[in-house]
């Protein structure tokens, strides 16, 4: 086998595993995260572990503060999370139906179901 492929088979893929470890170890302490321990997983389980890294720093910084879902009275109507943009619309009930109104049936509220078929009449 020739030299340079050797090369790209393998040099190329070790020296992103070894990029991917070096990267963890440099950047763990920064987040108060072990750095030993996650470049090792960096460079043990290809690709995967670095994306693992990567996700678990990212939940090292989470502020809830700074979440506009994560809390607080302005930020949410009767304990549902409410977007900006959606503020004051009148709310939906169960499945996209109109909101409950105060406890009133109408016929209207009937499932419509196919001729021949009475389900009230169940023995």
């Amino acid at each position: 086998m020739d030299p340079i492929v050797v090369v790209i088979l393998v040099g190329v893929p070790l020296a992103w595993l070894v990029g991917f470890a070096a990267y963890a170890y440099v950047d763990a302490p920064k987040h108060g995260m072990e750095r030993k321990k996650w470049a090792l997983i960096s460079f043990a389980v290809p690709l995967f572990g670095f994306f693992a890294y990567l996700f678990e720093r990212s939940e090292q910084s989470y502020d809830p503060s700074e979440d506009p879902y994560a809390g607080g009275s302005e930020a949410r109507e009767a304990g549902f999370a409410v977007h900006e943009s959606r503020r004051g619309e009148e709310p939906l009930g169960p499945a996209g139906t109109e909101a409950d109104n105060g406890g009133e049936t109408d016929d209207d509220d009937r499932w419509d179901d196919p001729p021949g078929v009475d389900l009230d009449d169940r023995s």
